[in-house]
């Protein structure tokens, strides 16, 4: 770092992306991508809306939030949209949470939260999984502290029910709980209608994974109009103008394809079964998973050995250091035909041990 850095975040330890090499042309299982492309709709709006970049996106996204309100079930002012649902996150830490108001999350999680924590100066305390690598709510109930819950999480994919998330709201009235929703569409209940019941829940999603649109960078969030508002006063402090024409557009054309993408979300669910059944069958250990990944696991080969020998033969999937999960890989599920590339290679590898 240069001499000029802020001493505040010296010890600041940046979340690292998912490889996006360009060496050579990879399968990717590794960032949770989409393996369909957007719909006509989707790219034909952005097409129009890039004719009048000249002009400033709405800051409203008063179209978008209708169409989003009327996806979800709610009131169009029960909505915030951002520039991915790391944004609306990040707008989350920083309104509700400072040194008297700490938050807490899973200690295997996404690992954006930690950073989102520290860069805002805001305490916070990680809990860690049950043995079987799932959260357990109990862990949660009346603790008075801001709670953010990745659900499914990840990297283990694993879900909780809707009691136990309502348990955990429930039980905390004094406190925000966010509910990280970026891969409920791939066989979860979505949280959003508890928040017609509880003030004090915001649910967070992202169009990056079921609608095709990772690097469109659209996220949003649902909760109680006054919280909105506050992260609203957050969003105007910072970028009025967070979510660009295009974005937008996009946005809209997905959600009037919904059906298209729904269709999409269930063949993923077909091909993570298909996944799940091919790796149990090498005798790896998969994690019950509702999301568009799998966390698994081989006692035959090393998790950081299995990594490194895939992106040798060109497929991509993600490791992970912590010890706990140093031995797993995350496998996004991507068409047939790339789970079927995914599972011969690793035939290979494991005969040729």
């Amino acid at each position: 770092m240069s001499r000029f850095f802020s001493n505040k975040y010296s010890t600041l330890v940046p979340y690292t992306p998912g490889e996006q090499p360009k060496d050579l042309k990879y399968i990717k299982l590794n960032t949770n991508e989409s393996p369909f492309p957007p719909s006509k709709k989707v790219l034909d709006a952005v097409k129009c809306e890039a004719g009048s970049l000249q002009l400033y996106s709405d800051p409203e996204c008063s179209a978008l939030h209708e169409k989003i309100a009327e996806l979800c079930g709610v009131a169009k002012g029960e909505v915030l949209s951002t520039n991915g649902s790391d944004e609306i996150l990040n707008f989350a830490f920083m309104a509700f949470c400072d040194k008297e108001r700490p938050i807490v999350f899973p200690d295997i999680t996404y690992g954006f939260y930690p950073v989102f924590a520290e860069i805002n100066g805001i305490p916070y305390e990680k809990i860690p999984l049950k043995d079987d690598f799932s959260i357990d709510a109990n862990d949660y109930i009346g603790i008075n502290k801001n709670i953010v819950i990745a659900n499914p999480n990840a990297p283990t994919g694993m879900y909780m029910g809707l009691d136990d998330i309502e348990r955990i709201v429930k039980s905390n009235p004094n406190n925000v709980v966010i509910i990280d929703e970026a891969y409920i569409d791939f066989g979860g209940e979505s949280a959003i209608p508890l928040t017609k019941k509880y003030d004090n829940l915001i649910v967070t999603r992202t169009f990056s994974k079921s609608y095709s649109m990772a690097g469109a960078r659209l996220g949003f969030g649902v909760a109680n109009e006054s919280l909105i508002r506050d992260m609203n006063t957050i969003k105007y402090s910072t970028n009025p103008y967070n979510v660009n024409r295009m974005s937008q557009g996009a946005g809209i054309g997905a959600i009037i394809d919904n059906v298209y993408y729904m269709n999409n979300c269930a063949t993923i669910i077909k091909n993570r079964q298909y996944t799940v059944d091919a790796l149990t069958s090498l005798g790896f250990e998969v994690l019950p998973s509702k999301a568009n990944f799998v966390f698994a696991r081989c006692h035959k080969i090393g998790g950081e050995e299995l990594y490194l020998e895939l992106k040798s033969r060109g497929i991509l999937v993600r490791h992970f250091t912590q010890e706990r999960i140093k031995n797993f890989n995350r496998i996004t599920i991507g068409t047939m035909e790339q789970m079927e590339a995914l599972i011969k290679e690793i035939e290979n590898i494991l005969e040729g041990r």
